[in-house]
């Protein structure tokens, strides 16, 4: 068997990295495709030194500033180049960025078999680009790998047959359960780098359009932490886009008066997993965080009005509040102030092994 992996964002890279590791295990022949999605140099090479990932066998160089159909099409056919060539068995294509969509509409239009791993998840919004994404790969799919009970009831909702339907667990969790020992490790909150001490911060990471890509969105966001940064220090890892917006409209001034609050560059996946353990909660709009603080106990504001994890509320930590201003400072205090308990338990099947499953589900297949 012969497969092809696409990524192209960090998140991309968080996912396939248990999986590259079972590939070698099995002497499974491999061939990953980084697209260049999301192409930071230098935070590139420090996630995959941090995931263990071997370089990419080929990175396409896609430019990063394309509008979303512009980027697709590129990828879209860049990558058939590459099956062309390679001429897989299957073709792996891992959550629900434009890479993972272009990815899986190539295999398909050549008539090669695809696997989505994290199928199923659905927010009901389909004003996030990630939900028609999401729906668009499980169409296609032949293998949709779930990571909890949600994803199956809503595919077999969409007339998915049960027989490509395989819940596994969560790739990601095998990725924080791999490295939270390494992680445990690092120098990041030590005085020479942000001088932080367990449970006496909070942190906020931000990418969503919706929070990020106009002006009112992001004035919003900026009285949430000047509220909060009264009680606690906010630790802010700006993600680049977020950044420039915040010079586009005018407002990286205002940001950074806020006294107590500390914005660092991008983060590496260790020292990214290290801040989020230790702190007191997290306020963010990603869903891979959801599931992280999840299964690490960490109580997590989700900045948005929905989620397509609802196991991480259910089962987990997890709180989606909105972004509406008062919410989120009152939630955010309460917890400050130790007045609302958040425990969890960690969902089914999110204990490390799901990448074996799914390898497991293919050679029984192949």
């Amino acid at each position: 068997m012969k497969i092809v992996s696409i990524v192209g964002t960090r998140p991309n890279f968080m996912k396939i990295a248990p999986l590259v590791e079972e590939f070698k295990r099995r002497n499974i022949g491999h061939f990953l495709v980084h697209t260049g999605q999301h192409y930071y140099p230098e935070m590139t090479k420090l996630f995959f030194d941090d995931l263990e990932l071997p370089e990419p066998d080929q990175n396409l160089g896609i430019p990063a500033h394309l509008r979303a159909d512009a980027q697709k099409d590129a990828i879209k056919s860049s990558i058939k180049k590459v099956l062309e060539k390679q001429k897989p068995d299957l073709v792996i294509v891992v959550g629900d960025v434009n890479s993972s969509v272009a990815g899986a509409m190539a295999a398909n239009e050549m008539g090669i078999k695809v696997a989505h791993v994290e199928a199923g998840l659905r927010s009901f919004d389909d004003t996030m680009p990630e939900e028609i994404n999401r729906k668009k790969i499980d169409r296609i799919s032949d293998y949709l790998f779930t990571t909890e009970k949600s994803g199956n009831d809503n595919l077999i909702r969409e007339g998915v047959s049960k027989d490509k339907i395989f819940f596994v667990g969560n790739v990601m969790i095998d990725t924080l359960l791999n490295h939270k020992e390494k992680a445990n490790k690092s120098s990041i909150l030590n005085k020479d780098h942000l001088d932080l001490k367990k449970n006496e911060y909070c942190v906020l990471t931000l990418h969503r359009p919706s929070n990020v890509d106009n002006k009112k969105g992001l004035e919003n966001i900026i009285l949430i932490l000047a509220a909060i940064q009264n009680k606690m220090r906010v630790v802010f890892p700006i993600h680049p886009r977020t950044r420039k917006n915040l010079e586009k409209f005018q407002l990286d001034t205002k940001i950074m008066g806020i006294e107590n609050l500390k914005i660092t560059p991008p983060l590496g996946y260790l020292d990214f997993l290290c801040l989020m353990s230790n702190c007191k909660f997290m306020l963010t709009d990603s869903g891979g965080i959801q599931e992280e603080t999840t299964v690490l106990g960490v109580p997590c504001i989700t900045l948005r009005k929905n989620t397509e994890r609802p196991v991480t509320v259910e089962q987990g930590t997890n709180l989606i509040v909105s972004v509406d201003k008062d919410k989120v400072v009152e939630k955010s205090l309460n917890i400050i102030n130790n007045k609302i308990k958040i425990e969890g338990r960690i969902p089914e099947l999110w204990d490390g092994k799901a990448a074996e499953r799914i390898v497991n589900v293919l050679l029984e297949n192949s």
